[in-house]
């Protein structure tokens, strides 16, 4: 489907809305295409392509609210009849006042920079091409140890279009695409089976890094032999960059307008307060080129801006979408991170490692839970032991306890290896007094 076909459908399914009793309409057309590629023991082991079209409509029919979604966009007669019955059941749901479309003044206006999201090259590579990059990386691992057990290789890409049309004005259109490669090993070396992966990520198919996955793969699941619990503790704690998200998520969690509304936020009413350490500094930037997370808009049609999340550890500015801006009083902002960019450091990982005594450098969450209300979390984590500045021993089974209200006041280095393989700009994050609980 053509964005000129996605457009006129939207255009046709919003004024249908409100001829048929709806006072505001949204309306979402989005097309997915993706393919993967599986290969184990020599062999595609599975082979997969997907094209999907779906329509979301949003109605605000006499201040009530409901969403809807289909794909069945080939048939106006029957789209019709769906927006209908969608119009008829939204009368019967209780009435929300603060349910309305954005004010038209903070939609996105258009000129904006092309952020360049989209491989106009992805319908030019040969399907054969792409089943050979898994097969590649599988052949960076086979025969290299006797201790392997098996192998697996995985290439997938795909591409995203969307358009968005609103009854108070906007208009506006977005295409993404996608690459990766994956490599997960697993090992033997007594009753252990460790496992591990390694992956790249790209937007542009010629700036996919393809050699090294299976080998850093292969590494990783090696280095794990020999993993046991050591004492519980405290001590420093070395976050991986490509893993700190896992540490970040309930911290965005507690900005979203929702979480703040429900009271299941332990930032609230903490708008220029400090909640880290110094070195904490994180910038929503939307307008890096080809970043994974850029765009003009977010999915209600608002312009993005960039703005400081945290400044020197002070919070700055919370996630707030229309519905609950309304709710809580506050100006919308945004109710969805774009490109999350950490302030990095000075010292490399190496260096930060080097760096300490004793401490524990993570390189894998197992599980857990954090309580977004307080603060108080529990996971499960694997790593090394490092031991005057050098990873001395494998550790598995281990829990870290805390709460966040402490955990980022507790930042004392930030490395300058920012992973730019995400949306989630992070570099390798050192907490101090960290609760492990092991043997």
């Amino acid at each position: 489907m053509t964005k000129d076909e996605k457009y006129n459908i939207a255009r046709w399914a919003m004024q249908h809305a409100l001829d048929n009793g709806a006072q505001q309409a949204s309306v979402s057309i989005s097309n997915n295409n993706s393919s993967r590629v599986e290969v184990r023991d020599e062999k595609i082991d599975k082979l997969e392509e997907a094209n999907r079209n779906n329509m979301r409509i949003s109605l605000y029919v006499d201040n009530k609210y409901s969403s809807h979604s289909t794909n069945r966009l080939n048939n106006k007669k029957e789209l019709g009849r769906f927006i209908e019955e969608a119009i008829a059941g939204t009368k019967y749901l209780s009435e929300d006042e603060f349910r309305s479309l954005p004010d038209p003044e903070l939609y996105y206006k258009g000129g904006g920079e092309d952020l360049k999201t989209m491989d106009e090259a992805f319908e030019s590579i040969d399907p054969q091409q792409k089943i050979n990059h898994a097969f590649n990386v599988e052949k960076e691992v086979l025969g290299k140890d006797e201790r392997i057990i098996s192998i697996t290789a995985t290439y997938s890409d795909g591409t995203s279009g969307n358009v968005m049309v609103t009854s108070n004005g906007f208009e506006g259109d977005t295409e993404n695409s996608y690459y990766s490669l994956v490599a997960s090993v697993s090992v033997k070396s007594g009753d252990a089976r460790p496992q591990s992966f390694w992956y790249e990520t790209s937007i542009f198919h010629n700036q996919l890094i393809k050699e090294g996955i299976g080998e850093q793969a292969l590494k990783r699941a090696l280095d794990k032999l020999g993993q046991e619990k050591i004492n519980s503790g405290k001590m420093p704690m070395i976050v991986e960059n490509r893993l700190a998200g896992r540490t970040i998520q309930p911290l965005i969690s507690a900005l979203n307008g929702r979480s703040i509304q429900q009271k299941n936020s332990f930032l609230i009413d903490m708008a220029g307060e400090k909640i880290g350490s110094d070195l904490l500094t994180i910038v929503d930037d939307p307008f890096i080129v080809s970043g994974r997370g850029s765009r003009l808009f977010d999915r209600e049609g608002l312009a993005t801006k960039k703005r400081a999340i945290i400044e020197q550890g002070v919070l700055k500015s919370y996630y707030i979408d229309t519905y609950y801006g309304k709710k809580l009083d506050m100006e919308p902002t945004s109710g969805d991170t774009t490109n999350l960019v950490f302030k990095p450091g000075d010292k490399d990982l190496q260096e930060l490692i080097a760096s300490m005594d004793k401490a524990i450098f993570v390189t894998g969450f197992n599980g857990g839970n954090s309580n977004g209300s307080t603060g108080d979390f529990s996971y499960g984590i694997e790593g090394f032991l490092v031991e005057n500045g050098k990873l001395t021993q494998p550790v598995s089974e281990m829990n870290i306890t805390g709460n966040f209200n402490q955990f980022w006041k507790d930042l004392v280095a930030v490395g300058s290896d920012v992973y730019e393989g995400s949306a989630w700009r992070t570099p390798s994050l050192v907490f101090d007094n960290i609760d492990f609980s092991g043997i």
